[in-house]
């Protein structure tokens, strides 16, 4: 009789990034207006990618240096690379947008919405969290 491996449990702070995410996306779903939509879901996207960094990261001793979360996503997490170069590119644009400058258009903003939507399910089933979990059948 052989064991079945286990996979390590999620990290409680992962979990509760992740959560906050979603609830983010819901956010961005509902908001009409199309500034706060793009800044929302972009800042779940980053959420997101702080759950990733939150269940794979291990604590580093560097010098001085800061790194986004966009820099470090792809050294614990190769397959996102794309994902972190996509959103740390639109960071700008979602300042701009947080800060409620016109931006961008409803297209613009719909379609980053279903960017986050389709990160977040990557980023549940990278980190072992069943998307059923945390993504409500809304979406």
């Amino acid at each position: 009789m052989s064991a079945v491996p286990m996979s390590p449990p999620v990290p409680y702070q992962a979990r509760e990034l992740l959560g906050s995410a979603a609830r983010g996306l819901l956010e961005a779903y509902a908001t009409p207006d199309p500034a706060r939509r793009y800044a929302t879901a972009h800042l779940a996207a980053l959420r997101a990618a702080a759950a990733v960094l939150a269940a794979r990261a291990h604590p580093v001793r560097q010098s001085g240096r800061i790194r986004s979360v966009w820099a470090l996503l792809p050294v614990v997490a190769p397959q996102m690379q794309e994902w972190a170069v996509f959103f740390a590119a639109n960071a700008t644009k979602r300042a701009a947008a947080d800060a409620g400058l016109p931006v961008v258009s409803q297209w613009e903003a719909d379609d980053l919405v279903r960017d986050a939507e389709s990160f977040l399910v990557q980023v549940a089933a990278a980190i072992g969290i069943d998307q059923q979990a945390i993504l409500p059948n809304e979406f």
